[in-house]
């Protein structure tokens, strides 16, 4: 909205200043500036309310005064703060007309209410298995269909590349300005425009793979029929990094930190495939209009380290999953609508190893009661299992205490008894296991955007 307004000042009035809103990374600061700001400030009255709907103080001050930490009682649903802060800025600072930022818009909203749909059952419902896994993967399964049937048919979604042995290539009608202004003289744009399902192959030197030729069997014009491949594999790359995401939401702090990291990164991604300039020098596909997806990662950067100051530890709110959910989905259609989806592997690696850890464990301890005969609902011994606790994060927790049947029932007559400590073998303190699994991202996030230079 304040492009258009201070576009229409700088053009009808000459308005001082106004002009500085025609360049990105100038939209990029703002955003991610009052994000920030607003996060911090919602989430004072947001996590005020929760804990007013939620939370019991007398339950929390009788467990303290046992001297145990129970964050059953710590709000969550704080999904909201991320959420709310992040769309405020993206409609103040973005260009609305941009069919990329729509696509992340609806994606926000709809997986931010597939997500507090969840997040109701378990806390007002008092259901703690919450929205069945059917409908979590029913909503994913939605949102992934409009992502592709959008990026497929959409007129606007088209890639360009280069325009012979001169590259990218200069012209008098401009629509960006690649060198970071929106609209100018002096853009460089190659005149080369393609509808493809083109997509980069990390490492690999002027090659891209396109989606398409999975269907070259069916002869000529199977190109019409790519849909057919693509929207199911947008469908998969949506729903692994959603639940990645989901997973990895377990200490404090932890999903939005890595959270946090991967934006800026995609940030960077998202930037060099909007400049022509940057996109010649990388021998990278250029998009058009995706520059415009570096002021989202500005504005979703903002509203996770303002999320952050809540959620570090010890957490005064979680996110739950109507942050969660919504995070991983957001970063899955960033990741796709740059032709960047290879790389998730890389840059989502935590998100990665915290699923195949679950994964591991689910068909372990199954094969483990097969084999061994013994009923569905009983644990398999801890010296058994691959890892002692999933997700990954768990396995390496100092101790994790156990509130039985007494404090469950909130039955605080003989509670203190109840509590049960165990210890790992691994001994590390939650605070320390976030900041190595922050160290670890970062470094991922790093050899993410080397990938393109490797090539």
């Amino acid at each position: 909205m304040l492009y258009s307004l201070f576009k229409w000042l700088d053009v009808n009035y000459d308005f001082p200043g106004a002009g500085a809103f025609q360049y990105i990374s100038f939209r990029m600061a703002l955003a991610a500036v009052v994000s920030l700001f607003l996060s911090m400030i919602i989430g004072k009255y947001v996590i005020r309310l929760l804990r007013k709907k939620q939370v019991r103080d007398d339950n929390r001050e009788e467990l303290k005064l046992a001297g145990v930490e129970c964050k059953k009682y710590t709000p969550t649903m704080g999904g909201i703060i991320i959420l709310a802060s992040l769309l405020i800025a993206v409609l103040l600072f973005n260009r609305l007309d941009n069919i990329y930022i729509l696509l992340m818009c609806v994606t926000t909203v709809w997986l931010g209410i597939l997500g507090f749909i969840d997040d109701y059952i378990k806390v007002f419902k008092k259901n703690k298995r919450g929205l069945p896994a059917k409908g979590k993967l029913l909503g994913q399964i939605v949102l992934g269909l409009f992502v592709g049937a959008v990026l497929f048919f959409h007129p606007d979604v088209v890639i360009k590349e280069k325009c012979g042995t001169k590259g990218f290539v200069e012209t008098e009608q401009v629509f960006h300005m690649e060198n970071d202004k929106a609209g100018g003289s002096h853009a460089y744009q190659c005149v080369e425009s393609e509808k493809s399902l083109k997509t980069t192959i990390p490492f690999v030197k002027n090659h891209e793979f396109n989606y398409a030729v999975l269907l070259k069997w069916l002869g000529d014009g199977y190109e019409r029929w790519a849909w057919l491949v693509y929207i199911p594999i947008i469908i998969l790359i949506i729903m692994a990094v959603s639940n990645g995401a989901n997973l990895t939401d377990g200490l404090d702090g932890l999903a939005i930190s890595t959270a946090a990291v991967i934006v800026v990164a995609l940030g960077v991604l998202a930037y060099v495939s909007g400049n022509t300039i940057f996109a010649d020098y990388l021998n990278i596909m250029y998009i058009p209009n995706s520059g415009e997806l570096m002021i989202f990662a500005g504005a979703m950067l903002g509203a996770c380290l303002g999320f952050y100051w809540w959620n570090c530890h010890p957490a005064q709110v979680f996110m739950g999953d109507t942050g969660s959910l919504a995070i991983g989905g957001i970063i899955a259609v960033f990741a796709i609508i740059i032709r960047k989806e290879l790389l998730l592997p890389i840059l989502c690696g935590i998100y990665l190893v915290e699923s195949l850890s679950v994964i591991i464990q689910t068909m372990y301890c199954k094969g483990y009661r097969k084999i061994h005969k013994l009923p569905k609902d009983q644990l398999v011994p801890v010296a058994k299992r691959p890892f002692w606790m999933t997700p990954l994060h768990h396995h390496y927790q100092k101790k994790v205490e156990h509130v039985a049947e007494a404090v469950e029932k909130e039955d605080f007559q003989e509670p203190f008894k109840t509590v049960e400590i165990i210890e790992t073998k691994k001994n590390y303190h939650e605070a320390k296991i976030v900041q190595r699994f922050f160290i670890i991202g970062i470094l991922l996030a790093v050899l993410t955007v080397l990938t393109l230079k490797i090539r």
